[in-house]
């Protein structure tokens, strides 16, 4: 991996302005944790029990962030970029998979997301969805913890293609 080009949270921010540097530094994590690979590495799966590549990461990202920030939060309708295979997300199906379109769509998701967050006054301002009041702070919160999560996998999965390590 090359260097860290990331911008790490400030530990003085107020509540909206560190919600969204975490995030950021996330998002900027799995990027990192691309950086320099091939097509065909960014596909391995390399844990034998697990379907999970690096490449599936980015995709599953763009996805989430669709669906919590324009679907939950903004109230838009739209199908998922990459459809259910057999039951399971489609957006970890990446055998076949266009490597640019997924980190444009990816990219542009999070764009969009930064945009809906300022479109909110307050993090206390909540949405309606599905019968249930969703704060702007509960969804950047769930959006922290899903890419702390999977940034722990693609981890793993980096270790395994060339060696790499580091946070």
């Amino acid at each position: 991996m090359s260097d860290d080009q990331r911008t790490a949270p400030s530990k003085v921010a107020g509540d909206r302005a560190s919600l969204a540097s975490f995030l950021d530094y996330q998002r900027a994590t799995l990027a990192m944790k691309c950086q320099g690979l091939t097509d065909e590495q960014l596909k391995q799966k390399t844990v034998p029990t697990s379907g999970l590549s690096l490449l599936g990461l980015v995709r599953h990202a763009a996805v989430v962030e669709r669906s919590w920030f324009r679907m939950v939060l903004s109230g838009e309708q739209g199908a998922a970029p990459w459809p259910a295979v057999d039951g399971v997300f489609g957006e970890f199906h990446v055998d076949d998979a266009d490597v640019d379109e997924a980190f444009t769509l990816w990219r542009e998701a999070c764009e969009g997301s930064r945009a809906v967050t300022d479109a909110f006054e307050s993090l206390d301002d909540t949405v309606e969805f599905q019968g249930e009041s969703i704060s702007l702070r509960y969804a950047l919160t769930h959006m922290i913890e899903e890419y702390a999560r999977h940034n722990g996998h693609a981890d793993l999965l980096r270790e395994a293609i060339d060696g790499a390590v580091g946070e």
